[in-house]
């Protein structure tokens, strides 16, 4: 029942994502998904929540997804293929929060009804594809000492666009992408960006600031915390 129960949230997801994702907005908008209805099973409901108004999304726009963490989470599929399949086994992300923030930071298209086609993006500026960065270099995301992954940092500059690699192995660990100072300074896993926890995650560096991931497995937080915080360009 629960694979069954994660194939069609899988699903749904995918649908969702195929409308019309453009670049170039002179505001961000938010929606919450499935509006008063939430992120549930009900059928029909992400079919009818995206045809109404006709939504378009944009490049900067943020999609809002409330549900109980005990019973679901948010699969956010590779492509076209792992859609067509319902392969979920190499996800770019998976949050399971209940209260997950995503932002789309890169445009495409997809006709989610043949029916009604979609017109092709106007052609705008994107985010630059940058250079990726394996986290920890040859030793990953592992604990080692409470400097390393510091001192991994600041021998860095990074910039908007660039990608971070986090490898690991999913048995033992995870990526939390935290809040801010007070989650870093007090290890709180508990409000998290984003959750990453396939064992191969990339990502991308969409706005400048100060950012903060840690490994927050539920035995290991008081003990062996990595805190890794990157400012860039």
């Amino acid at each position: 029942m629960a694979n069954r129960t994660r194939r069609i949230f899988s699903f749904v997801f995918a649908m969702m994502m195929s409308f019309t994702v453009l670049s170039g907005c002179c505001s961000a908008r938010e929606y919450k998904v499935g509006d008063s209805e939430g992120w549930t099973a009900k059928d029909d409901v992400y079919y009818s929540w995206a045809e109404t108004d006709y939504k378009e999304f944009h490049v900067g726009d943020s999609l809002v997804f409330e549900y109980d963490p005990n019973i679901n989470d948010v699969i956010h599929l590779s492509g076209a293929l792992e859609y067509e399949l319902c392969d979920y086994s190499s996800p770019r992300a998976i949050y399971n929060t209940g209260h997950d923030v995503v932002v789309l930071t890169e445009p495409v298209l997809v006709t989610h009804d043949p029916s009604r086609p979609v017109p092709p993006p106007q052609p705008s500026k994107i985010l630059p594809v940058g250079k990726t960065y394996k986290v920890g270099d040859s030793k990953g995301w592992k604990v080692y000492d409470s400097d390393f992954y510091n001192k991994w940092s600041e021998e860095k500059q990074f910039r908007v666009g660039d990608g971070l690699l986090f490898e690991y192995a999913n048995e033992v660990s995870n990526v939390y992408k935290i809040n801010g100072d007070l989650e870093f300074i007090t290890c709180d896993p508990t409000s998290p960006v984003a959750v990453y926890k396939t064992g191969h995650d990339l990502v991308r560096l969409t706005e400048p600031g100060v950012h903060y991931f840690i490994t927050s497995q539920s035995d290991y937080c008081e003990v062996v915390i990595v805190k890794l915080g990157l400012s860039f360009e």
